[in-house]
Order: structure tokens, then sequence, then C-alpha cells
């Protein structure tokens, strides 16, 4: 066609389809547009018939300002009366909250809205044939009042090359790493130089961030990084992505040279970052100050790519995984979702953790430095000394 089928000009095509919302307004005509969800509950927040597409969710509710009860919150979509979701994931890190954090962020799919973000926005295209069901789980010890949009289109026939949306959530907390024995080992530089000189050559203690059977697409993930406690050279970076498609082996097609290279950055970002497919989203770490408090990537650090110009394909399965420090060597707090879209039906996935399981480690005191302290050293500690003179 002339105009050619970016989003944009896809606005001038008139298409065959019904636009319907599924909402959470009062249907008395007040102004009481949430409805609550007691602990233990479900809500059921859409239950539609197709052949149709969800084109956007927006939802904020009272606890969005607990990461917590955020965590404890549980996302779940299923499509065409199947027994298992497709979707399944805690509320808040679904619209890229990492560690159930609600924060100011924006992506071409995902965004997260002033103040404190939330309202939360994901415009993923969720196609279905039959039939779509939305519901939340609140498993926090609270209730609280939940607000929704579900925007979506209704056809008058299904298209069969469409694939179903799916998104995963996972945590290993902490991975098993070997490079903390080493903490009181030789200096920092040969020490960092043993760890690169030790090879991967299978990828199978790397951190999962995906696993799937089927055949479909792969379109991103949001990683969440928790450096909790100290280890020898624990930036969390330099960890390899590989991605294994259709069970081949090692080395895979798509072999990757760094965990901060994967997230589309470089050089041990320090920055929080926002573009429409990669950014950071979370950075709490300490760049000055004593060895106690000179920590530049400790605490929680959130980072996301999502391949919407470069959809990564599989026919029978698909291994998404990443090391945590060069060849596995680091013991942090990793988490993360995923989203890809395949063909029904869909492997079995991991259990989720119960809430207690879920919920985030305690944040570090932020550092302060005492009254006086200068930024950078003094010059008279970088100065080399005058000699006196002789007598």
């Amino acid at each position: 066609m002339q105009i050619g089928y970016t989003t944009l000009s896809n606005l001038a095509r008139v298409r065959d389809f019904k636009s319907l919302r599924a909402s959470s307004f009062d249907r008395t005509g007040g102004n009481k547009d949430a409805i609550p969800i007691k602990p233990g509950k479900r809500l059921v927040v859409a239950d539609i018939d197709g052949p149709g597409c969800i084109k956007h969710i927006w939802s904020t509710n009272g606890m969005a300002h607990d990461r917590d009860a955020m965590r404890s919150t549980v996302l779940r979509i299923r499509w065409d009366g199947e027994k298992t979701p497709s979707v399944e994931v805690p509320l808040a890190d679904f619209f890229g909250g990492g560690f159930g954090i609600c924060k100011d962020f924006w992506s071409l799919p995902l965004q997260m809205n002033p103040q404190g973000g939330r309202g939360m926005n994901c415009w993923f295209p969720m196609p279905f044939a039959k039939h779509a069901r939305i519901e939340v789980h609140n498993e926090w010890h609270e209730p609280f009042d939940f607000f929704y949009y579900i925007d979506y289109e209704k056809y008058p026939a299904w298209e069969q090359e469409l694939a179903y949306f799916h998104a995963q959530w996972r945590r290993e907390n902490a991975t098993t790493g070997w490079g903390v024995k080493d903490i009181k080992g030789p200096p920092n530089v040969e020490n960092l130089r043993e760890y690169w000189r030790t090879p991967n050559t299978t990828g199978a203690e790397n951190y999962v961030i995906l696993e799937a059977r089927g055949n479909g697409q792969y379109v991103g993930c949001h990683l969440d990084v928790d450096c909790f406690h100290r280890e020898k050279n624990d930036w969390y970076g330099e960890g390899d992505d590989m991605i294994f498609i259709d069970d081949e082996p090692w080395p895979p097609s798509l072999h990757g040279t760094g965990t901060e290279d994967y997230f589309s950055t470089a050089y041990c970002p320090r920055d929080v970052y926002n573009s429409p497919y990669c950014g950071i989203t979370q950075y709490n770490g300490t760049d000055w100050g004593p060895q106690e408090t000179h920590w530049p990537f400790r605490g929680k650090n959130s980072l996301y790519r999502f391949h919407v110009e470069d959809p990564i394909r599989f026919e029978k399965s698909i291994r998404v995984t990443i090391e945590h420090g060069h060849n596995n060597k680091l013991s942090n707090d990793y988490s993360s979702t995923a989203y890809w879209y395949q063909f029904e039906p869909h492997g079995k996935f991991p259990k989720l953790l119960p809430a207690t399981k879920r919920i985030a480690q305690p944040d570090f005191p932020v550092f302060q430095a005492a009254p006086g302290t200068p930024p950078r050293p003094p010059k008279t500690a970088t100065q080399t000394p005058k000699r006196g003179k002789r007598r």
C-alpha cells in the first residue's frame, strides 16, 4: 500500500471491527468507580466473547503504593476457555514495575504514569478467537479498591495466523553463585581476571527468564536484580544472555556479551533511563563514601528490553537465559517477567510462588554522608607532598 503499515498510517484505514470496553464504572450512575476486592478473593474484570483483541489495559488501585501488596496480587488471563492461564504475573510486575514497585516510566508497550507510577498501562495486543477471561486475585491481607479499563475490538471473523499473548513471572532468591567464597581473596583486579578466565560452555546454571514449548515469538522482558549483600566485584553486569531456539546446543544462535548489553545499554549504567524499547527503571547504588557505603550497584536494579522491531522466532521451543554475573558467580535476588506470543496449547508454567515468597527484599537505608563530608577527596589528599630542604 502506498502509505505503508506503520502505527500512525494505519489510522487512515477503516477496518471492520466494533470498539468496546469493560470497566469498573459505577453502574448506578454515581462516582463509586472502583470494585473492592477482599483478601483471598478473585475479581473477574473481563469475560469477553470473541473473536476479538484486547488493545489496551489501564488500572490502578488503593494499594498501588504498597509494593508488598502488589507482589501479593496476581493478574491472570485465560484464552478460549483454557484451564491454565496464559498470563500469570504479580500485578505491578505485569505492567513493568519490578519488585512490585509502581514508579513512573514509559516504553512503547508498557507505561506507569505520574504520580508514583500508579496509573498502569499495557498496549500489547491480545487477540483471541473465542473467549477472554481476565481476573485479579488479592492474596494480600487487606482489601483494596480496583479501578480498570479493558479496551478491546470485536471482529466478524478470526484470522488463523494470529498467536496468543503470554506473560510469565519467575524468581530465584538467591541465585546459586560461587564468587562469594572469594570475598577475602586476591585484590579485585586479579580476582576479576580469574573470574573472566573461567568458561561457561553450557549455560546450564544461567538464570531462566523464559522456557516455553510451542510455536511463536518472544517479544521481551524486564529483569529485576537485587544486590542485597556484598560480593567480590558485585556488579550484576557481564552476565551473558543466551537464548536457545528449538532445543539447540551451546553456543546458541543468540549469544550476547553481557547483561548491560542485552538491555541495550553499556559500560555500567547508573542512570534511570526510558525509551520505547529499552531502559532502566530503577537504580539505587551509592557512588561515593567509605568501603561500606561505596557500593555502585547495591539494592534494586530494574531493566527492560522489548523486541518490538526484532521479535525472536521459535518453532518448537525457546529458553531465554542470562548469567548472574560472569559464569554465574553472583548470588543475588533475580526476578523477571517475560512476554511472548505463541499458538495454543502452551506448555506448563512453573508453579507460582506463594505470596510470602514473592515479596521483595527489604531496602537498604539511604546513605547520608556526615555533615561536612566533601563530595570528592580534597586536593591535599591526592597531591604529591613536597620534599623538605636538606640540612
